[in-house]
C-alpha cells in the first residue's frame, strides 16, 4: 500500500501492532497461569496499552502538526514577497509528494513572474526607444513648421496648412509622452515619491493649465473644496491624472458648458471628482472608455487618440486608489477617484 512508502506512518503503526501484540501476550500468561485478580491485571493491561498507543499517536500527531506549520509558514512567506522559500520534502509519501508540487509550483510562477518582468521591461526600452528616435525629427519638423509660417506671412493658403500640419505634430507628440508614461508605469518602473499634497493646490494647477483653453472655447472651469483637504500622493502624476480627465471633459462639452472640479474628505478617504455637463457617454461605450485607444463609433473628437483616460487609471491605481464613471447621456459625465487615508491601528 502506498500509505506505508512513509516511513513515519510505518513506525507508527509498527509500534501500535508492538503494544497491541506485547499486552495481548501478557493477558495471554495471566489466564494461562491462573494468575490470581488475573481479571484485574488485564483490565491494568489493557488500560496501559490505551495508553502507550495515545502516546504514541499524539508523538506522530504533533510531529505532523510541526510539519504542516512549517509549510503554512513557508507559502505565507511566498505571498508575503519572499520568491525564494521552498519546503523540505526528504521522505516519501502522499504529503510529501504535495510538498514537491507546491515546490514546483512555486518554481513555475516564480518563472512566469520572471518572464512578465522581461517583457514589460523589453516593452518599455522599446517603446522608450521608438519614443526617443521620433523626438528629434518632430522637434525638427515644429522648426521647420515655424520657418514656413515666417516665409508664408501673406499666403494664407500656405499659413492655413502649415497651422494644420502643427497640430498633427502636437497630436503625436502627445501620444510619444502618454505611450512612454502609461508604459512606464505597466513596466513598474517609476518610484512614485509621494508627500502630503493640498488638494485645492492641485486643483488650482490644473486650471491654470487648462484656463486659456476653457476661455477661448467659452466654457467655465470652477473648484469646490476644503481649502485644508490634503492627501498622500506625488504632486507631478497625480497632476497629470487629473489634467487628463479635466482635457476629456473640456472635448466633450461645447460653448457655454462648465468643468467642475470638486473634492471632500471623510474619515478615512479622499475623494476628487471631475464632472461636467456636457454630451455624456453612450451606454454601450462605458465598459470600454478605460480602454487604450478605443474610440467610440460615436465620437466626434477629432484631437483625441484614446490614452489620456487609461493613463489617469494606471496612475490612480498606482497611488492604490480607485476611479468611477458615471454618465448620462445628453446630461454630462462624472469621474470620481477614491484614495484612502492611511491610519494608524
Amino acid at each position: 500500500m502506498k500509505i506505508f512508502v512513509n516511513r513515519k506512518i510505518k513506525r507508527l503503526f509498527s509500534g501500535i501492532l508492538l503494544c497491541v501484540l506485547f499486552f495481548t501476550f501478557i493477558s495471554v500468561l495471566l489466564m494461562e497461569f491462573e494468575v490470581r485478580n488475573a481479571a484485574v491485571y488485564t483490565i491494568v493491561c489493557f488500560l496501559l496499552m490505551s495508553t502507550a498507543i495515545l502516546v504514541i499517536c499524539y508523538g506522530y500527531f504533533r510531529e505532523q502538526h510541526k510539519i504542516m506549520e512549517h509549510a503554512i509558514l513557508q507559502i505565507t512567506e511566498y505571498i508575503s514577497g519572499n520568491k525564494d522559500v521552498t519546503i523540505e520534502c526528504n521522505d516519501e509519501g502522499e504529503l510529501y509528494r504535495l510538498f514537491h508540487e507546491v515546490n514546483s509550483l512555486v518554481a513555475i510562477l516564480n518563472a512566469h513572474a520572471e518572464n512578465e518582468k522581461n517583457a514589460k521591461k523589453f516593452l518599455k526600452n522599446t517603446i522608450s526607444d521608438i519614443s526617443h528616435q521620433l523626438k528629434t525629427p518632430l522637434a525638427a519638423l515644429n522648426i521647420y513648421m515655424g520657418l514656413i509660417q515666417d516665409e508664408a506671412e501673406e499666403l494664407p493658403t500656405i499659413q492655413e496648412f502649415s497651422q494644420l500640419s502643427e497640430q498633427e505634430l502636437d497630436r503625436i507628440e502627445g501620444l510619444v509622452q502618454n505611450l512612454l508614461k502609461i508604459t512606464k508605469l505597466d513596466a513598474g518602473m517609476i518610484v512614485l515619491e509621494k508627500s502630503l499634497e493640498n488638494v485645492s493646490e492641485i486643483a488650482e494647477s490644473v486650471k491654470k493649465r487648462f484656463l486659456f483653453r476653457a476661455s477661448q472655447e467659452g466654457k467655465e472651469i470652477c473648484l469646490s473644496g476644503s481649502g485644508e483637504t490634503a492627501f498622500l500622493c506625488d504632486r507631478s502624476w497625480m497632476i497629470e491624472a487629473i489634467s487628463n480627465l479635466v482635457k476629456n471633459a473640456l472635448d466633450h462639452t461645447k460653448e457655454g458648458d462648465c468643468i467642475c472640479m470638486e473634492w471632500w474628505v471623510s474619515a478615512s478617504i479622499v475623494q476628487i471628482t471631475i464632472k461636467d455637463n456636457g454630451s455624456g457617454i453612450y451606454p454601450e461605450d462605458l465598459h470600454h472608455i478605460f480602454k487604450r485607444f478605443y474610440r467610440s463609433r460615436y465620437s466626434k473628437d477629432t484631437q483625441g487618440i484614446g490614452l489620456g483616460l487609461p493613463l489617469a487609471k494606471a496612475i490612480v491605481e498606482a497611488h492604490d486608489g480607485t476611479i468611477e464613471l458615471d454618465s448620462a447621456l445628453g446630461r454630462g459625465t462624472s469621474f470620481t477617484m477614491n484614495f484612502l487615508i492611511p491610519t494608524k491601528l
